[in-house]
């Protein structure tokens, strides 16, 4: 990505996110969270497993692999970042972060190697209140879980995904209310070189 193009992305979000960082503004932490991601455009970051529980027990498939999120892809005027996450070569997944009127929104675009899309893509669900420049938590919506039931994913149902940005790490959060967590943390002070496009981009 261009790095005058990076620059103005990060100032356009870090504007927003100066609103939020005094209690006598009216500019919600969402945007002060999406300012500290717009803020690693264009780099990438490689990351480990931190909790993953109850442990699998069939063979899993981000176990032993090397984890990669990309910040690749950066639209300040339509609020929107997209970050590929990369497992091992499997390059199928995506997040993507778009601003709402009400908050953010966080939907998993997942791909064939081919580009198709996959016949669970495009879940998540929308920021669960206000919450805060360093955590954004996304209960999953309606619109998933009829997806999760037609696919026969009953245990995703009850999925919260959440995301963490801090000054030395990222991380990505799925827990569920029976005791599942899974936790990747990914290392912001040493930058890795960026992993190809991902699948259908």
């Amino acid at each position: 990505m261009d790095t005058s193009r990076i620059a103005v992305i990060a100032t356009s979000f870090i504007g927003l996110a100066a609103c939020a960082s005094t209690p006598t503004e009216s500019a919600p932490p969402v945007d002060a969270f999406m300012a500290r991601i717009a803020m690693h455009c264009g780099k990438a970051y490689e990351g480990r497993i931190i909790a993953n529980e109850p442990k699998p027990t069939t063979p899993d498939a981000f176990e032993g692999k090397r984890l990669v999120m990309h910040v690749r892809g950066c639209d300040a005027p339509m609020g929107r970042i997209e970050i590929p996450f990369h497992v091992g070569e499997d390059r199928s997944r995506t997040w993507i972060l778009t601003r709402t009127s009400s908050g953010l929104r966080l939907k998993h675009d997942h791909r064939h190697e081919d580009g198709s899309p996959d016949d669970m893509t495009m879940y998540g669900g929308d920021s669960r209140g206000i919450g805060g420049p360093e955590r954004q938590e996304f209960p999953v919506d309606a619109e998933s879980i009829a997806m999760f039931k037609r696919g026969g994913l009953n245990a995703s149902v009850e999925n919260t995904w959440a995301m963490e940005i801090h000054p030395r790490t990222f991380v990505y959060e799925l827990a569920r209310p029976n005791g599942r967590l899974f936790k990747v943390e990914f290392d912001l002070t040493r930058p890795v070189s960026p992993p190809p496009t991902p699948w259908g981009w």
